[in-house]
């Protein structure tokens, strides 16, 4: 049997990414950590650690680690179970990793239920989507929401829904910066809001739209989905955002929608691991439950005649689809 003892202090090396800070999470010298460090590997014939900074686990060492957050989920359940009502054990603490965009709409209703939960100590990890799988890989967390399908060895991947995206402005900065349509030169002088510097969508939407790259447009950055929608609605540029979110700027005559007769829906996925204690498998189910509630699930997770393609593999969850270049964005033109 695999010393409980050792397993914690390597989880905790990784979680700390450093010995020494393990070692005072732990309460116990540098040395035995290194010694139950060694001790572990030694007893599984394979080294778990990298030992270069900042520490990180070896392909090994996240199989073990996804072990032991198992482990600790699945006898903190055990223990709220057997607790008396008035003196409930510590909650357990429950990693997962959700993109901003997700955070920003539909997840909500999810963290409600979670944070007033008295079984759970709920850390969310906010990242690209793309990365998200890198974590759950890692055993950082014990799930993520990612906009691939195809889950990992040992991960299971359901489908979520779709999130609807367009791209919108303000009435005036529509009128201003593109009074003939979405030209070379009105790109090239009017700002476009995006998230970061990953985010690839304005330069995949223009090269879908010219039919060529174009790079040095100008670029505001702001990397948070409310100061991004912010940045939109007080006329800094023009932006991507999903469209439940900006509905109610819509409703108020604040944003127009620059393509009204596009959207985009972009799938999303709930990767888990494959045997998950019960606790885990509770989450796994509330989340899978809230976005069928609130994502939309009516063309299902494929690409539908006639419809706005999908596009996965991106900086992130955001696109638009090109549409003829001949039919030029009107600045006025309001939503439906």
């Amino acid at each position: 049997m695999l010393d409980r003892d050792q397993l914690e202090t390597f989880a905790t090396v990784i979680e700390q990414q450093s010995f020494e800070r393990a070692a005072a999470v732990l309460s116990i010298t540098r040395g035995a950590v290194s010694q139950r460090i060694k001790a572990l590997e030694e007893s599984l014939s394979t080294v778990l650690v990298v030992r270069e900074r900042p520490i990180s686990p070896t392909q090994a060492g996240e199989t073990v680690l996804r072990y032991v957050k198992a482990l600790r989920i699945l006898e903190g359940s055990v223990l709220q179970a057997l607790a008396p009502t008035p003196k409930p054990h510590a909650p357990v603490p429950i990693a997962i990793a959700v993109n901003a965009d997700s955070l920003a709409t539909w997840f909500p209703e999810v963290l409600r239920e979670l944070l007033l939960s008295p079984l759970i100590a709920l850390e969310v990890i906010a990242d690209d989507q793309d990365h998200t799988s890198a974590l759950l890989s890692r055993g950082d967390v014990i799930g993520c929401i990612s906009t691939g399908s195809k889950p990992a060895e040992s991960f299971s991947a359901e489908w979520l829904g779709a999130m609807e995206y367009r791209c919108y402005a303000t009435p005036a900065f529509a009128n201003t910066s593109f009074p003939d349509g979405l030209t070379v030169p009105a790109v090239l002088a009017a700002p476009a809001v995006l998230f970061n510097r990953k985010d690839s969508l304005h330069d995949d939407f223009l090269k879908r739209w010219f039919g060529f790259a174009i790079e040095r447009y100008a670029k505001h950055y702001l990397p948070s989905p409310v100061a991004l929608l912010e940045g939109v609605a007080m006329g800094a540029g023009y932006g991507l955002v999903p469209s439940s979110q900006a509905a109610p700027f819509v409703a108020a005559g604040q944003l127009v929608d620059l393509c009204p007769d596009e959207r985009v829906m972009v799938d999303l996925y709930w990767h888990h691991w494959d045997l998950e204690p019960p606790l885990a498998r509770d989450i796994s189910a509330l989340i899978v439950r809230v976005a069928q509630m609130n994502l939309d699930a009516s063309a299902g997770p494929q690409t539908q005649a006639g419809s706005t393609p999908v596009i996965s593999s991106v900086q992130r969850l955001n696109h638009v689809a090109a549409a003829p270049p001949g039919d030029h964005l009107q600045g006025q033109r309001h939503n439906d």
